[in-house]
């Protein structure tokens, strides 16, 4: 089979002739028909991501059809020619509150979704939403997972509530903002792109400001009527005060990133005078990732495909993830 592989950081990935797995016991063969990119991808290449093993075949998010079972698959596992999407969270343990010391995500150290065929244990192996095709399937998994836990899980958001989502335009914060206006939540969004506060618009938030305006905490509180009962966020870094700000007495602020890097002097009067909680959040159990599969099959909602572009050109799809002008998920389409 063929598989974009990386053999050593700040180079480019490598598309090459590497052998089908054979599925183990108790594992599912899945021939890939998309897979989508994340971040995570970008960061194994600069070499800014801890635990690198390389050489690997990169890539968390896959759609396809089962093509094989080894020996003792449940039953109820996905049929042979089903389609199915993969969990890329593996192994996260017991307890439900925090991942297990083994966890790891899909696609590093363990072989990826950049590739034709991957075997995984069956439990990480779930039914695509019958509304959604291979490549917005593709786009769901590790975004939607980080979404769901972080907006449901952790941040609680409830119907009615007014949801400030930073940075749209990632497949994290659009899911994010799409699943909380599902759920019956009012959202608001930044972005430094006009053109990008006008699509999530037309997704289902109420509004949003560009981040870069002066004052903008102020203006957007105003335009939306008062401050935030929910904030998510994955910048961190020295824009995170605003975010205090902008925040209701007794809100929530969850992140689940740091792009920005460190958070400098937090202001611990504004924390506790406001009664905040500020809560940390990343990836998922399998728990969430059935809640976010309900939560997409319900409501229909679809993943936002930002390009799609043939497996081949892997390297070129790496690229325009980290120029960060996509609108949505950068998506590799697997013949």
């Amino acid at each position: 089979m063929q598989a974009l592989q990386l053999d050593a950081i700040h180079q480019p990935v490598t598309l090459r002739d590497v052998p089908t797995p054979a599925p183990a016991a108790g594992e599912i063969l899945v021939k890939l028909h998309a897979a989508a990119l994340n971040h995570r991808d970008v960061f194994i290449q600069q070499g800014q991501y801890a635990g690198i093993k390389l050489p690997c075949t990169l890539g968390s998010d896959g759609a396809g059809e089962v093509a094989a079972h080894g020996d003792g698959v449940p039953a109820s596992a996905p049929g042979i020619g089903a389609r199915v999407l993969l969990n890329p969270g593996l192994r996260w343990g017991d307890n439900p509150k925090v991942q297990a010391r083994d966890f790891v995500v899909l696609g590093m150290p363990d072989p990826g979704t950049f590739a034709e065929y991957i075997a995984l244990p069956a439990r990480y192996v779930q039914p695509l939403p019958a509304h959604l095709s291979f490549e917005q399937g593709a786009a769901l998994p590790l975004a939607g997972l980080t979404a769901y836990r972080a907006a449901f899980t952790r941040a609680q958001v409830q119907a009615g509530e007014r949801v400030l989502v930073t940075g749209v335009g990632g497949g994290v914060a659009l899911l994010a903002a799409q699943f909380c206006a599902a759920r019956g939540a009012e959202v608001w969004v930044t972005s430094g792109s006009e053109e990008k506060l006008a699509r999530a618009q037309a997704l289902g938030a109420k509004g949003g400001i560009n981040y870069n305006a002066e004052n903008w905490v102020k203006t957007l509180v105003q335009q939306a009527g008062g401050p935030f009962d929910v904030i998510i966020d994955s910048a961190a870094g020295p824009a995170f005060n605003a975010l205090l700000d902008a925040a209701a007495p007794g809100g929530r602020i969850v992140f689940f990133g740091g792009t920005l890097g460190a958070i400098p002097q937090l202001p611990p009067a504004k924390v506790f005078w406001k009664q905040l909680t500020i809560l940390g959040s990343t990836m998922g159990s399998e728990q969430d990732f059935a809640a976010m599969l309900q939560l997409v099959t319900e409501k229909q909602i679809v993943p936002v495909v930002d390009e799609v572009f043939p497996l081949g050109d892997g390297e070129a799809a790496l690229r325009r993830l980290e120029a960060g002008a996509q609108f949505g998920k950068v998506v590799l389409k697997i013949s």
